[in-house]
């Protein structure tokens, strides 16, 4: 969907369904999408179950990452990751497939996820080069090329690396990282501006970029090259840097009727997080901020899923926008299906942690506490974001009496309380008793 000036009044049908989905003002989002402070990443080619809105006055939406490696490659998997991640709450699923074919991979993917998909046409840039040695010959018609075949094929947005340009990269080589650069998108494009002595084509050619996301009706996502990828890098000057020069690029974008989005750190610690996030809708005018983690700490691979929620959780309620979900593989491997479900499950614990604290889906939660005053199990089962893991923990010893959990048992507490001041229903009004 291309960005609606404020004069344009008709409501596209993109925007009513997001609204009504959302369960928001239509002309309400529309004004926010008008104003570059939320997107509906919709392509007109793919065929999606609703827009999904994304920004400012909005609830916290979350993505799914999947895709192939070179060392493994099946389709098979990659739609069932998709399947899972949607069954789970993934608002938006994007495909990272760096092995296989990956047209073919990213048709299939278009056909089975019904919602918005979004690439990383770089990736695909370095697999058509030969990978990592014939990076160094890609042209900026390559570049341009297979970001023009993901938008006809119906990707509804993209990650692109605008910011990584000779200003940031010479911040980056004045101030030494820990980990310099983890983005592989921006390293590919690091690597080639390097040796070419070139700059970033997708930054020096940026308003061909705009004019074609505005003919396909693609959202742009501006990718954080230089995001830190430990603690320590934390907001650095490469960062910064970084994140000034996508200030002016969404500027750019909004003037061109092109929806954006800008994507933040990365690894950060808790203490940071508020001054990212703030930093993020200052320097780029309040547009949606994708936000990759937060990772609070290095030190858990393999359990990164929960150092992501905790970052996320509090990113969004400092007013991130989007989170990607982290599986417990980061660091380590391909994430298998059970690890983008375990990741997915994690970012929309973190997303709806973040709601509640603004007042979106408290009734969920009002629910489940009603539900557990009533030991009532059927309707909690109901209410779990997984419940087929909550009802085979729930099941998994023996009870003497199947109206508690085995954790209490006969001394439940909740049991004991309504023994104690004679309630016999719990659901019904209770009356009062004195202690003494």
């Amino acid at each position: 969907m291309r960005l609606m000036r404020e004069a344009e009044i008709k409501l596209p049908d993109s925007i009513e369904r997001a609204a009504k989905w959302e369960g928001v003002d239509p002309e309400r989002l529309r004004r926010a999408v008008a104003n570059g402070r939320a997107v509906v990443p919709n392509n007109p080619v793919h065929e999606i179950a609703c827009p999904v809105p994304i920004g400012e006055g909005l609830s916290v939406k979350i993505n799914a990452n999947i895709g192939t490696s070179p060392d493994f490659v099946s389709l098979q998997t990659e739609i069932e990751k998709a399947r899972v991640a949607m069954k789970y709450g993934a608002d938006t699923i994007m495909d990272l497939s760096t092995g296989g074919d990956l047209h073919d991979i990213r048709e299939k993917l278009l056909k089975n996820v019904k919602v918005p998909l979004g690439t990383v046409p770089i990736y695909e840039v370095a697999c058509k080069m030969g990978g990592r040695g014939g990076i160094l010959n890609m042209t900026e018609d390559d570049i341009f090329s297979v970001i023009e075949s993901h938008a006809r094929q119906g990707v509804d947005f993209i990650t692109v690396h605008c910011g990584v340009t000779k200003e940031s990269a010479n911040a980056l080589a004045d101030h030494p990282r820990v980990t310099d650069v983890v983005s592989r998108g921006g390293a590919i494009l690091l690597n080639w501006m390097a040796h070419t002595g070139n700059e970033n084509p997708l930054f020096e050619r940026y308003d061909y970029l705009l004019e074609m996301a505005g003919d396909h009706e693609i959202t742009l996502s501006l990718g954080d090259g230089l995001r830190p990828g430990c603690t320590a890098d934390a907001t650095d000057p490469a960062q910064i840097a970084e994140l000034v020069i996508l200030g002016k690029l969404v500027r750019m974008a909004r003037d061109a009727g092109v929806q954006t989005m800008v994507e933040g750190p990365g690894h950060v610690p808790i203490n940071q997080i508020e001054a990212n996030v703030r930093l993020e809708k200052s320097i780029c005018d309040g547009a949606p901020f994708y936000v990759l983690g937060p990772l609070v700490t290095d030190i858990a691979p393999g359990y990164d899923h929960i150092t992501s929620a905790i970052g996320g959780a509090l990113a969004a309620y400092h007013g991130a926008d989007f989170l990607c979900c982290v599986t417990p593989s980061e660091h380590l491997s391909l994430p298998t299906v059970d690890d983008v479900r375990d990741g997915v499950i994690s970012g929309k614990i973190a997303a709806h942690a973040a709601d509640l604290s603004r007042g979106i889906d408290a009734d969920w939660d009002l629910s489940m506490s009603v539900a557990r005053k009533a030991l009532d199990w059927g309707q909690m089962m109901e209410l779990c974001i997984d419940r087929s893991k909550a009802k085979d923990m729930h099941e998994r010893f023996s009870a003497n009496d199947a109206t508690v959990c085995t954790m209490c048992g006969e001394y439940c507490a909740m049991r004991l309380f309504d023994e104690a001041f004679g309630i016999d229903d719990p659901a019904k009004t209770r009356q009062k008793k004195n202690i003494t």
